[in-house]
């Protein structure tokens, strides 16, 4: 996590450095006391780095540095890419306690998708260091295992100063400051759009002269994987994504190409970069790059664009409050403006006010939670209150709304300075669930939404939207989540998946028996009914007729293993898919969100006035027209099937159940939610 506050040139914002490192006591030869109870505070500037190692093929490197003190990192600079003598400009605040750990400088050349090679390491004594006093440091970069190398030098700047007691309690009440974990909450100042197109003469990686390619993308921490297209050498991804952009100057898209292999690590096929420096802002940049280390290309379409409509703010400023605001917020969505910037749907008001009762993560008794606000691919988070089970945050998060029918993600956590944070809880809600304006307590539950954990949540949700864009925006895929887990093999997963496919094939089975009753004549006036809809129907299929008369490769037992475990997490996913298809419709007619149910009703209505108005063959014909043409008139097109994407964003019974659990367990009564998956 990160243990320092950063500042860059590119951001002015204000921050508060607290974070407290605890380390062992000892002698000092300084001007420092022996034995001070107070704490310090070390700002560092990283200047730059000298005749640094080449680590890569080019004979460059792609250099970054970290900082640690009794083995945690406190602080990772950014990456400076083919450049033996990069220049950071980077500082950094560190809050220690005693002097007696040196600060410890290691240097790493970054490689995407590989293991990061070591460039080189030194210490800084601490206790060397005057109090008050800038000093300017060259330090020797050596590696332990080969002392006689030359690895070249870094320059800091660092000043050493004490802090009173008095600011110790206020640093370590509240920290503003986010986690290296999760750095993708700063606010973005820009959107980069991208379009991964296709692969052209990739290299064959396996013995059938074939590759099984995907491609990963990486812009700071931020990364994307493509699905993998089964042997081809000429991939059609046809694949859209969103990067946020965090600084002014746009930053380094690593692109690597990859060949799946089951039951071994896959092959690397090439790698390319994007500098998004180089690129115009508002407007379509279509690259095909050349991938280095390997063969072919792929292309891309990528654009830059403004940042959308994300903030973070106190309690006290509340855009929604200031009716000014309001007005403005409110004629952005209103009915008169339904073909303006159609990618912006609704805006979302999120204050999260406070938890109580939360799990003791830590050993003293107490947590370290702060909130991570999600809705798709935002993300933004609160500050840090130490100390506390029943923390205070009150801050309003807005977001913009690309999807009416994304679910909003609020998940606690715990902070730890040596390690990643600890899950507290979390809560699901769908955006069309909220009622607007309304305080509610929301309990805490586990990662899988199946059931509560301790404690519960305040917070107090508005959502704005225009309806009409939202219905369009229903008929295109959804926004696929880049930050999102394998699926792994579970046994409990697998059968629940059975055991919802076998209630789909019981409903088709039963429907068979309805039929074959009409047959048998069990019930008279039923099979009468059903045998004059049948020869109408015969009819309408004869009539229809007469117009178009008109018109193995050997593996070794490991291997084996892995691919029958990659064969049953496949079923695990297909029973998934097929069920959770077969719900999407029965909850489509059973009104599960009335909002789809009623979008369904006026498109069949909207469906019979065209039918009604215009015969069926000029439809066909006019479809036809627009399928064989699409690609001609936009080759670079996402293929997408409007009614598979209309079904993708009603909810399957799982969704429902933790959905139904969340709205349930919102009332602090806890009364049981009666749901019925049949």
């Amino acid at each position: 996590m990160l243990d320092s506050c950063k500042l860059k040139s590119a951001c002015n914002l204000p921050f508060i450095c607290n974070k407290k490192i605890i380390n062992t006591a000892g002698t000092s030869n300084a001007e420092v006391p022996l034995a001070d109870p107070g704490m310090y505070q070390l700002d560092i500037t990283l200047r730059r780095g000298q005749s640094l190692a080449a680590r890569d093929r080019g004979g460059t490197s792609d250099p970054y540095v970290k900082f640690k003190i009794g083995g945690k990192e406190v602080f990772r600079s950014k990456i400076i890419h083919k450049n033996l003598n990069p220049v950071w400009e980077e500082k950094a605040c560190i809050l220690v306690d005693h002097l007696r750990e040196p600060l410890y400088i290691k240097v790493f050349d970054y490689d995407f998708g590989l293991q990061d090679d070591f460039m080189g390491s030194a210490f800084l004594d601490l206790t060397q260091l005057e109090l008050n006093r800038p000093t300017d440091v060259t330090l020797t970069l050596k590696d332990p295992h080969y002392p006689d190398h030359d690895l070249g030098i870094i320059l800091l700047s660092v000043i050493l100063t004490p802090k009173e007691g008095e600011s110790r309690d206020v640093f370590q009440t509240q920290s503003l400051r986010l986690s290296d974990l999760h750095r993708k909450s700063h606010l973005w100042r820009g959107i980069v759009s991208i379009t991964l197109i296709e692969g052209r003469d990739l290299k064959a990686m396996d013995s059938n002269g074939l590759s099984d390619p995907y491609v990963k993308f990486r812009l700071g921490h931020q990364k994307y994987k493509s699905k993998i297209m089964p042997k081809t050498l000429n991939p059609q991804w046809r694949e859209q994504f969103d990067f946020h952009l965090y600084e002014e100057r746009g930053g380094v898209i690593d692109i690597t190409a990859w060949d799946k292999d089951a039951g071994k690590r896959d092959d690397f096929i090439g790698r390319c970069q994007v500098d998004l420096s180089a690129l115009s802002r508002e407007q379509t940049h279509k690259l095909e790059l050349q991938l280095e280390e390997g063969e072919g290309h792929l292309v891309l379409l990528v654009t830059l664009t403004a940042s959308a409509t994300v903030s973070i703010s106190d309690l006290s400023v509340n855009s929604l409050e200031d009716q000014k605001e309001r007005e403005e917020i409110l004629k952005r969505y209103s009915p008169l403006r339904i073909f303006h910037n159609l990618k912006d749907v609704g805006f979302l008001q999120v204050k999260v006010i406070r938890a109580e009762g939360l799990m003791a993560a830590d050993v003293t008794g107490k947590s370290d939670p702060f909130c991570v606000v999600e809705l798709n691919n935002d993300r933004l988070l609160t500050h840090t209150v130490y100390k506390n089970l029943n923390p205070e945050w009150n801050k309003v998060f807005t977001f913009n709304i690309k999807d009416i029918h994304s679910v909003l993600e609020v998940t606690v956590y715990d902070e730890d300075r040596d390690r990643s944070a600890d899950f507290l809880g979390k809560v699901a809600i769908p955006l069309l669930s909220i009622q607007n304006g309304e305080q509610k307590a929301y309990v805490l539950k586990n990662k899988q939404l199946t059931g509560p954990t301790k404690g519960v949540i305040y917070l107090e949700i508005d959502v704005i939207f225009n309806a009409v864009k939202a219905s369009l925006r229903t008929l295109i895929p959804k926004e696929q989540k880049y930050i999102e887990e394998e699926n792994r093999l579970s046994k409990q997963l697998l059968l629940r998946n059975f055991i919802r496919m076998k209630r789909c094939v019981m409903v088709l089975v039963n429907a068979a028996y309805y039929v074959n009753s009409c047959f048998d004549w069990d019930s008279p006036p039923r099979s009468l009914a059903a045998f004059v809809v049948v020869e109408d129907m015969l009819e309408d299929e004869e009539e229809e007729d007469d117009k178009d008369d008109k018109d193995s490769e050997k593996k070794g037992f490991i291997n084996k293993i892995y691919a029958i475990q990659e064969v049953c997490v496949s079923v695990q996913n297909i029973l998934d898919e097929v069920a959770s298809f077969g719900e999407r419709i029965k909850n489509t007619f059973n009104w599960t969100v009335p909002f789809l149910s009623w979008l369904a009703i006026v498109a069949l209505c909207v469906f019979t006035a065209i039918l009604y108005c215009i015969p069926l063959r000029y439809i066909v014909l006019v479809w036809g027209i627009n399928k064989f043409t699409k690609k001609l008139r936009s080759p670079y097109a996402i293929d997408n099937n409007e009614l598979l994407d209309f079904l993708s964003r009603v909810p399957s019974d799982v969704q429902v159940l933790q959905f139904c659990l969340e709205s349930c367990l919102t009332c602090l009564h806890f009364e049981i939610c009666d749901v019925n998956i049949s």
